[in-house]
C-alpha cells in the first residue's frame, strides 16, 4: 500500500482515544492499515468516513479496533547487548542480593512476550552461562502477552531459522532440535517458563520480582499517561534492587524519581533498595 494522507488523519484520530502514541506507530503503521482495511471490507464499509461513523455508533468495536493495532515484532536475543549485560553483571548480581536475604529463586517476568522468544532466551542464557555458577538458585520465569494464538505459539516452541538467527549458533545447536525446516525448543529449556494470558495495561500478575523485560511495547505504543500509571505498577512489583528494561530506544516519562537508570545502559532501570 502506498501512503495515503487519509489513512494517516484517521490513525492519528484514533490511537489517543485507544490510549496510544503516534510516533510509535510511524513504522509499524502500513501493517495497522492492513488489518483495518480488511476489518472494513469485513464490514461492508466503502471508506474511513464510513468505519468513523461505525464507531462512533457501535462502541464495542473500539476493542476490536484495539487488537488490530497490537503489533508484535519479537526475535531470539534481540539486543544482544542487554542480553550480555544481564550475564555477565546484572543477573550475577540480582542472584547475590537474594543469596544474602536467604532465598533461592530467581523470579523475573517477561511482559508482551509475544511467541516466547524473549523469556526462552533467557531461560537458553541461564542453562549456558549461569546455572553451574549458581547452582544453588532456582530459575522462574513469568511471560506474559494479551494474544492467546502467540500465547500457543510460544508453548509449541517451534520457530523459523530467521527467529533464532541472532542466537549464538552453539546455543542454537544445544537448545533447539531442527525439523522440517523449523527448530523446536528442548523440553528442558521449557520447564522454567510459565505463560499466562495478560493485558500489561491491567493489576501486575506476579509481586515480589527480581527483573522486569518490559521492551518494544509500553513505552513505544502507550500514551504518557498510561506509561506512568504501568511503571506505578511495575515499581510496585518489582523487590528492592530490582531492575526494569525496556527497550534499547525506549525511555521511560520524565520525573519518575523512583527508578535510577543504570550508567552502563540506560535501557536498564533499578529500583532503590
Amino acid at each position: 500500500m502506498t501512503e495515503d494522507p487519509q489513512w494517516t488523519a484517521f490513525l492519528q484520530w484514533v490511537l489517543p482515544q485507544l490510549r496510544m502514541r503516534w510516533p510509535g506507530f510511524r513504522k509499524v503503521r502500513t501493517q495497522v492499515r492492513k488489518r483495518a482495511h480488511r476489518r472494513m471490507q469485513s464490514l461492508q464499509l466503502d471508506g474511513l468516513n464510513d468505519y468513523r461513523d461505525y464507531l462512533q455508533q457501535h462502541p464495542d468495536e473500539w476493542r476490536v479496533l484495539d487488537t488490530l493495532c497490537r503489533i508484535t515484532i519479537s526475535r531470539f536475543y534481540r539486543d544482544k547487548g542487554i542480553y550480555r549485560l544481564l550475564a555477565d553483571r546484572l543477573i550475577p548480581g540480582l542472584v547475590e542480593q537474594i543469596r544474602r536475604e536467604g532465598r533461592s529463586q530467581l523470579h523475573i517476568w517477561s511482559a508482551g512476550c509475544g511467541s516466547g522468544e524473549e523469556p526462552y532466551s533467557l531461560a537458553i542464557l541461564w542453562a549456558m552461562q549461569l546455572q553451574q555458577r549458581f547452582p544453588d538458585i532456582t530459575l522462574r520465569i513469568l511471560a506474559t502477552d494479551i494474544e492467546p494464538h502467540l500465547l500457543n505459539r510460544a508453548r509449541t516452541a517451534c520457530y523459523p531459522f530467521s527467529s533464532l538467527k541472532e542466537l549464538p549458533a552453539a546455543w542454537r545447536e544445544s537448545a533447539f532440535t531442527a525439523s522440517d525446516g523449523r527448530y523446536c525448543l528442548q523440553e528442558t529449556f521449557k520447564r522454567q517458563v510459565l505463560f499466562v494470558e495478560h493485558d500489561v495495561r491491567c493489576p501486575v500478575p506476579a509481586t515480589s520480582l527480581q527483573l522486569i523485560l518490559c521492551r518494544n511495547l509500553v513505552y513505544t505504543y502507550y500514551d504518557e499517561g498510561l506509561q506512568r500509571e504501568i511503571t506505578q505498577r511495575l515499581v510496585d512489583a518489582l523487590q528492592p534492587g530490582g531492575l526494569l528494561v525496556v527497550g534499547s530506544h525506549e525511555t521511560l516519562p520524565d520525573n519518575i524519581p523512583v527508578f535510577t537508570p543504570l550508567s552502563c545502559n540506560r535501557a536498564i532501570y533499578k529500583k532503590p533498595v
